[in-house]
């Protein structure tokens, strides 16, 4: 199993605060990368902080433009998205990748647990992928539908054959938001009807179709967009107004009580009659469908109760709609123990969609649905340019290669198991850290004032924590409806000893953070 050959190496870095400055600490902490480190937000760095774990791999020295260079073109010619989004005070600048690891352009070495938005799913630069991208890219870049090449004809096959019947009809998009769109439309042609469900916090694109099934105010503009599109609450055992200790599929349960007695959850019964009441006042009688996320992404890797989708694909179909199972971030094995976000909550949707970790990075996306709502959708003419591109495909299917020669599933199942109850352990120390959840490598630790109220933690107390978790060199994401949880999403080829890494990293992150406060 390719592991990236990290190891940590923690000797003791002694005991005396005033033995070195905060300068002097980060440079002695980073240098495996060989490297100097900037100077953090740390004010007093612990003195058991471990190394961060070496890597063999070398990177090129960067010799292009300078930061003042591409900061300025970032304003003065990208999107003005491009500066709204770059989550740091100061921006990380980065220049290279290789499996869990990124450089920036000053060579100093970041953990990467955030994977470009849950992107990069076997790794940076993954030697075998790389390969298999370099050999195609020799031979055709691209051509068209019209014509018959076997990169898409050989990975239809491949990726129908990780999918149950009777889902094995595929169609290639390059993007999650384009995936779900084109679900939407089948969907409709399909059932005849018109209106979609969807859950609080869900986030399913950013396109003009795919804006309306996201229930994210951040992510919506004021334009008519989504129009059919309705929201449910979220079933969300913590923060929601129900919830208890037994409600998730979680190696972590939340730290509410709960006083329901085995096989039964209040929980889940009040967030069915809260759909129920969405039923029976928002929408008609026949809808076209629902689209689920097995668990939130950018909402702040959110769980259901266990019996929650199950539950609601049956009161769904019942009115005449199809199921969606939007398996942009929780696909591939990434949840652990399942290859597919779905089969976790034991339900067969009629179409799935799919992106990011598809092709590790590079442009694609899928949507797979039965031979019935295909030959429904094919009363028109359907075409994309670049989707089931030959380089798309190539890469695709090396990735699925790569994911069953590389363990990479059984890992993220290991290594998030341990990662969460470790973290737990966190949660039950510091009091801003209100839950810990997920599943495999799909882990959302959302933050709060207090543990009585659950009310988010300050946007600028979450990005001290964030940049200073940044600055001993290890990246994370955040999410949440209120940016109140940190999401911890990394390539799935990240060891034990990376964990332990960033454990070290968040506690020291947390602690200084609630020291100043």
């Amino acid at each position: 199993m390719l592991k990236a050959f990290c190891r940590i190496n923690a000797p003791s870095l002694g005991r005396r605060k005033d033995a070195f400055n905060t300068f002097d600490f980060l440079a002695k902490f980073h240098r495996p990368s060989g490297a100097v480190y900037q100077k953090s937000a740390v004010k007093y760095p612990p003195s058991d902080l471990p190394q961060m774990p070496p890597c063999d791999f070398k990177p090129e020295e960067y010799k292009d433009m300078s930061k003042d260079q591409m900061l300025e073109i970032r304003k003065s010619f990208c999107n003005p998205m491009t500066m709204k989004v770059t989550y740091y005070k100061k921006p990380v600048y980065i220049h290279q990748g290789y499996m869990q690891w990124l450089w920036d352009v000053d060579g100093r070495r970041y953990l990467d647990l955030f994977a470009g938005i849950v992107t990069v799913s076997v790794g940076h630069c993954h030697p075998r992928v790389t390969d298999a991208a370099v050999k195609q890219l020799r031979r055709l870049w691209h051509t068209t539908n019209i014509y018959v090449y076997p990169p898409l004809h050989e990975y239809a096959e491949k990726l129908a054959a990780h999918l149950p019947d009777p889902l094995k009809v595929v169609y290639f998009t390059n993007s999650g938001s384009e995936a779900n769109d084109l679900a939407m439309l089948m969907a409709r042609l399909h059932t005849g009807n018109f209106d979609i469900l969807t859950l609080g916090g869900s986030y399913h694109g950013g396109s003009p179709l795919a804006m309306g099934l996201t229930s994210n105010a951040a992510y919506k503009y004021p334009i008519a967009s989504g129009l059919g599109c309705h929201t449910t609450m979220c079933p969300d055992v913590f923060r929601g107004p129900w919830g208890g200790s037994h409600c998730r599929d979680s190696p972590v349960q939340t730290i509410r009580d709960c006083s329901c007695s085995p096989g039964c959850c209040q929980a889940n019964d009040m967030y069915i009659g809260q759909l129920k009441e969405v039923f029976a006042t928002s929408v008609p009688s026949r809808i076209a469908g629902f689209f689920g996320e097995p668990i939130q992404g950018v909402g702040g890797a959110v769980q259901y109760p266990k019996n929650y989708l199950k539950e609601t694909y049956k009161l769904v179909r019942e009115r005449g709609g199809v199921c969606i199972a939007d398996e942009v971030q929780t696909g591939f094995g990434r949840t652990g123990s399942h290859f597919w976000g779905f089969q976790g909550h034991g339900v067969m949707p009629d179409i799935v969609t799919m992106a990011k970790g598809i092709a590790n990075g590079y442009p694609m996306g899928a949507v797979v649905t039965t031979p019935e709502i295909a030959n429904s959708f094919a009363k028109g003419v359907h075409f994309n340019t670049f989707g089931g591109n030959p380089v798309a495909c190539a890469i695709a299917s090396s990735v699925l290669d790569t994911l069953k020669e590389d363990g990479t599933q059984q890992n993220s199942a290991d290594v998030g198991t341990y990662l969460m109850t470790e973290l737990a352990k966190l949660r039950d120390k510091y009091e801003i850290i209100g839950d810990v959840r997920g599943k495999g490598l799909h882990i959302g630790v959302e933050m709060v004032k207090d543990k009585v109220s659950r009310q988010p933690l300050p946007a600028e107390a979450m990005s001290q924590i964030f940049e200073d978790t940044k600055d001993m060199g290890v990246l994370i994401g955040k999410g949440g409806v209120y940016g109140q949880t940190f999401r911890i999403q990394p390539p799935m080829c990240i060891t034990k000893e990376d964990a332990d890494f960033f454990l070290a990293v968040f506690r020291h992150a947390v602690h200084n953070y609630m020291e100043r406060r």
